[in-house]
């Protein structure tokens, strides 16, 4: 499981040094795609299969199935971590989701968000005075 939050600073290739407490459960092949709210979702090998296989149950003759799939897909990247646990980020990806170098590495249970640092301080402070009021309407749907 992945928790916490890190800041770190991309390198001048566009690398990102995992953090140590994610890095043995990450394993050397991560899938890196467009997230929400502005974030990149990174998932272990593993979890991404799984995650295909939920993809397979969308029937594809219907529109918004077909919007999400081909979104998800086409933005997804299969990453290897290099010995230093670093992974190499996509520049299209940066640009797309305009992530500077200074990023916050989030833990979200099942797999990794990575932030621009001050898109996510705007995202925390745009929810943090609501907290108690989504923690209390979760699973009440």
């Amino acid at each position: 499981m992945f928790f916490g939050s890190f800041a770190h600073t991309l390198d001048e290739k566009g690398r990102l040094m995992i953090p140590r407490k994610m890095r043995e459960e990450l394993g050397f092949k991560v899938y890196i795609m467009q997230g929400y709210d502005g974030s990149l979702s990174v998932y272990t090998e593993s979890r991404y299969q799984k995650l295909v296989a939920e993809f397979e149950n969308l029937p594809f003759n219907q529109r918004k199935n077909r919007d999400y799939l081909r979104i998800q897909f086409a933005s997804t990247h299969e990453m290897d971590v290099d010995k230093l646990g670093r992974v190499q980020i996509p520049t299209a990806l940066l640009n797309k989701f305009n992530i500077s170098r200074e990023v916050i590495v989030l833990g979200i249970g099942d797999h990794i968000e990575i932030w621009d640092q001050k898109k996510y301080a705007e995202y925390e402070a745009s929810v943090k005075d609501e907290f108690e009021n989504i923690a209390e309407t979760i699973g009440n749907d």
